[in-house]
């Protein structure tokens, strides 16, 4: 007999969803631009400066700026280890 997964637990999955906005949020405008196009539309970093009307070099720049701020992120930081429990 096959064993069942676990039900998916879609409050947890929520709550980390809300955590990632809220620290999304923290970012500049283009910052949070550059970074959902890159990791959640999985641009490259030409197609990202395309889209953005920015040269890939900026992209690269503005992509170490904001994930260099949500690495530092007390919103992150705190809910993550809350994760992990």
């Amino acid at each position: 007999m096959p064993e069942h997964s676990a039900a998916p637990d879609f409050a947890h999955e929520h709550s980390q969803r809300t955590v990632v906005l809220e620290a999304l949020a923290t970012l500049t405008k283009r910052e949070r631009h550059v970074v959902v196009l890159r990791y959640y539309a999985d641009l490259s970093e030409a197609q990202t400066a395309a889209e953005v009307g920015i040269a890939p070099g900026t992209v690269k720049s503005t992509l170490h700026r904001a994930l260099t701020k949500l690495r530092g992120s007390e919103i992150l930081t705190l809910k993550y280890s809350d994760w992990e429990s």
